[in-house]
């Protein structure tokens, strides 16, 4: 997430309340998570295990909760709880607005769009040509689609991403600023749901295509030409290359990768990248040859223990 201006370091550490190290000076562009950080921009880290990672990310600006050393070219702003404090930035410029209509009159709507009754679009959302909104569709504010796209009935487009910190008093809540981007000529089905970026996009390609009750989380990244069955769950900061088709009731974990023109078949669990133009299956999945030959020595097994 870019900000409409840049801040000087002092003057974001002062809006904070936190001490800094490096120039006043020094610009602050914008904030991104950990996985899409560019030069310029802030990124937050808050346990000992991440600190190098954090430091020695494309993240010029590093809001952490002890004092180390500054690497060149960097600057640090020392929080007591920078959870809460990357919240504020978030907070302050991408601030959850009320509509005013169920189609919001910043909404921007394509040439021969369709949009049924119950449907409910937000702030700023974007809506290209010739797309079918069902009823009781919900287009988060900020939202971006192609043209050609269908949306069938109670599908959310834009909820928060599922992301927490556990405390003491229970779970504090990480907010969203980011938006969901639909390309062209995408289908989905009947109440799914894609959660938008917590400070990016997620984003699904062109063409492909989304069966009903499938979830997908924050920003994770689908590419061209897929194909989702009924029931599939891909966790936050996935990203899935062009024509991957995932069966139904497959789960893919957080931060991984699904390579181009994969196959993965129904209810097989997803815990680690899997490289491209080869079928998997089981939990956790492998290739699936592999898969059903384990699955055969399986079952002889009492037959060779009776033997033995």
């Amino acid at each position: 997430m870019k900000f409409d201006t840049a801040y000087k370091l002092k003057d974001l550490a002062e809006f904070l309340g936190c001490s800094y190290v490096g120039s006043p000076n020094f610009l602050v562009e914008g904030i991104n998570e950990i996985h899409v950080v560019e030069p310029g921009d802030l990124v937050f880290v808050d346990h000992p295990k991440y600190y190098d990672k954090a430091l020695q990310s494309k993240a010029t600006t590093i809001l952490i909760n002890k004092e180390v050393a500054c690497p060149k070219g960097k600057a640090l702003i020392i929080s007591e709880d920078p959870f809460n404090d990357f919240n504020k930035i978030t907070r302050k410029h991408k601030p959850n607005i009320a509509a005013s209509a169920a189609i919001s009159p910043s909404a921007t709507i394509g040439e021969n769009t369709v949009i049924n009754p119950g449907a409910v679009v937000g702030n700023n959302a974007v809506i290209g040509a010739n797309c079918f909104i069902h009823s009781n569709v919900t287009i988060g504010a900020g939202s971006i689609i192609g043209n050609n796209v269908i949306i069938h009935p109670g599908t959310v487009l834009g909820g928060d991403a599922f992301y927490y910190k556990k405390r003491e008093t229970g779970f504090d809540k990480l907010l969203s600023g980011g938006i969901v981007v639909i390309e062209d000529d995408v289908e989905i089905g009947a109440n799914s749901c894609i959660d938008r970026g917590v400070t990016g996009n997620t984003t699904i390609g062109a063409g492909t295509k989304i069966d009903n009750l499938v979830q997908i989380g924050h920003d994770t990244i689908v590419g061209k030409k897929c194909l989702f069955a009924s029931q599939v769950g891909i966790a936050g900061c996935v990203v899935i290359e062009d024509e991957v088709t995932l069966w139904g009731q497959v789960g893919v974990i957080s931060g991984i990768t699904i390579g181009k023109k994969a196959v993965v078949y129904a209810q097989s669990g997803v815990g680690r990248s899997l490289d491209g133009g080869k079928t998997y299956f089981g939990s956790p999945a492998d290739e699936a040859r592999k898969k059903y030959r384990e699955m055969a020595a399986i079952k002889s097994l009492p037959e060779i223990i009776e033997n033995m």
